[in-house]
């Protein structure tokens, strides 16, 4: 699976739904699947229960590390003219689990950056999904691209992968298409400069932003990853990201008080 990562983001160039029809569940369950950064101490190298996402040989990776934030350990991201991430491996159902939770800050925008434009495709964050799935019932030209992939890696491809991001004009909720697959979909979870500088709460509902992106149900999550990319435009930024969760329903507002 993470061998597929990998190939996921070479192929990438660099690479608020509701909850209709979701079923109730008992109040702020959380699913305990993804290892939180806070779990480990500052200056450890990699977080526990993620590994390194590189994205191949040819591009210089982004520098992760774990950093102390008021007391809470987070990830801080330093990307200069490079691409890759941290990848975690779970299995979570998408429609018992369908709310996922996240904290992320970026202290600029990449000015050149363009997710509608080929080129131009980076971003200061990003919170990368990937689905399980039958790819034997894709459409023609999506197989003939996985098996593309795969005579030429000998690596496999997720089935579906979402991507969620910080643009820098798109609008927000926006659903970006990958120009390679139809099976990659970016979703815009934040656009401007409004909240630069400052820790942002994203809540997203997975299992309908995956409806509205591919027009079907998801299968299982299979892997959440992080990247903070530059590889296209060439320029520096650093971004931060905070604990990741899965959610049956929305927590108190309480529980992610801003920084």
């Amino acid at each position: 699976m993470l061998r597929g990562w990998g190939i996921l983001a070479a192929v990438v160039p660099a690479l608020l739904a509701g909850c209709a029809g979701i079923p109730d569940y008992p109040d702020a369950v959380v699913l305990p699947y993804v290892k939180g950064f806070s779990d480990s101490r500052p200056g450890d190298s990699i977080p526990h229960g993620w590994e390194p996402w590189t994205l191949s040989k040819f591009k210089k990776p982004t520098q992760y590390s774990l950093v102390d934030n008021d007391g809470r350990t987070v990830i801080k991201a330093s990307a200069h003219a490079s691409a890759s991430g941290l990848v975690h491996r779970l299995e979570v159902d998408p429609k018992r689990y369908p709310l996922l939770q996240w904290r992320w800050k970026v202290t600029d925008l990449i000015a050149q950056a363009d997710n509608t434009k080929k080129h131009t495709e980076d971003s200061p964050v990003r919170v990368v999904v990937s689905f399980d799935g039958d790819i034997d019932t894709l459409p023609l030209d999506d197989r003939i691209f996985f098996d593309n992939v795969r005579l030429l890696t000998g690596q496999q491809l997720p089935y579906a992968t979402l991507m969620y991001i910080w643009e820098n004009r798109a609008p927000k909720g926006g659903v970006i298409p990958n120009r390679h697959t139809s099976r990659i979909r970016m979703i815009v979870a934040e656009s401007g400069r409004d909240k630069v500088g400052a820790w942002q709460e994203v809540t997203r509902n997975v299992y309908e932003d995956f409806r509205r992106a591919f027009g079907e149900a998801p299968g299982k999550i299979t892997a959440i990853g992080i990247m903070t990319d530059t590889d296209n435009t060439g320029e520096n930024v650093y971004a931060y990201y905070g604990d990741i969760l899965f959610r049956r329903v929305a927590p108190p507002r309480a529980l992610f008080a801003s920084d």
